[in-house]
């Protein structure tokens, strides 16, 4: 008798659930964003945020949960009630937790729907001031000649600086020494005071510092040269001679997995008119980021691309041998 009950109930409940998910979004939005205030990821969420508004026809929070290269705040979302209210957005540190973090408690991408790609940038192979080499060739000749003499500054395990070094060390095959920092801006400025020597981070951050002289340029990690005018002499990897050497920092906006399908698409929609917004793609270009709009914009496309980065970012750090606790 009580089962029959439960399930008349349950069955109650369907016509609200659905009258829920029809009228979505009915409160403010949250999106999670895993690092602190002020950096790139939470100046590409508050953008987001806006650009989303119009469409959703509700507010959108932003929150930052910080800590763990990110991991933190990606398991508080894995963990939310998947309703659609609060979301994630993620860099590729999405798919380089699972091989960086031993004890991760959620499951990438597994325990995530895919809402869509962001954008992405190339990063910047950046030097201190005073180092010698003012071309790629020479400073392949020098980083050669000096082997794990090297100093490479990253801002912390699974940062974009973490990664995009990882694969230059590949792609050179050579040992430098890391010199990890908390953070982006303590391991710029130790590179600007010449405390170590090289380091390569994303165009967001680092095409200030080039326009300001504070830092010399080699070479983009992108399958093209940024139209940004601190870059536009600056040669690819590729054009250096590095074949198959793409380190694209990008972000992505994600639910917890079981949010309704209704639910999904409509985010989904929003995002698709949000990355059209003429006031966000101009942001984006101005940090040096190019908008989504390939089949990564969907979920669909978007899942295809990060299961491809967690095998490929996989192989690179097993290789590497950097692993957190």
């Amino acid at each position: 008798m009580t089962a029959k009950r439960n399930y008349v109930a349950a069955l109650a409940l369907v016509p609200l659930m659905a009258a829920a998910q029809g009228d979505f979004p009915s409160k403010p939005v949250t999106l999670v964003v895993p690092f602190a205030a002020g950096g790139p990821s939470d100046k590409i969420a508050r953008d987001l945020a806006e650009a989303l508004r119009k469409p959703l026809g509700q507010p959108v929070v932003v929150d930052n949960t910080a800590g763990a290269g990110g991991t933190i705040g990606s398991a508080k979302v894995a963990k939310a009630t998947p309703d659609g209210y609060t979301l994630l957005v993620h860099h590729i540190g999405m798919a380089t937790a699972p091989a960086l973090y031993r004890k991760l408690t959620y499951k990438v991408p597994d325990d995530f729907e895919m809402l869509g790609v962001i954008n992405e940038a190339a990063s910047v192979v950046i030097s201190k001031p005073s180092l010698a080499a003012n071309t790629f060739a020479d400073l392949r000749k020098w980083i050669a000649s000096t082997g794990d003499k090297v100093t490479l500054a990253n801002a912390g395990l699974g940062s974009a600086s973490h990664l995009c070094g990882l694969m230059l060390q590949s792609a050179l095959n050579v040992k430098m020494t890391p010199v990890p920092y908390k953070g982006t801006a303590p391991a710029m400025n130790d590179l600007i005071g010449g405390q170590v020597d090289l380091m390569c981070e994303q165009a967001t951050n680092a095409v200030p510092q080039i326009e300001g002289r504070k830092v010399k340029a080699f070479a983009q990690t992108g399958v093209k040269r940024l139209g940004v005018p601190a870059l536009k002499d600056v040669p690819t990897l590729a054009e250096s001679g590095l074949q198959n050497v793409n380190v694209q920092v990008w972000h992505g906006l994600y639910a917890p997995k079981g949010t309704p399908p209704a639910v999904l698409a409509k985010l989904n929609a929003a995002l698709r008119t949000a990355l059209k917004d003429p006031e966000l793609i101009k942001r984006e270009e101005a940090l040096g980021l190019s908008v989504i709009t390939d089949s990564r914009v969907g979920p669909a496309g978007h899942r295809k691309f990060i299961e491809a980065e967690v095998a490929r970012w996989g192989k690179v750090i097993k290789e590497a041998g950097e692993y957190a606790d």
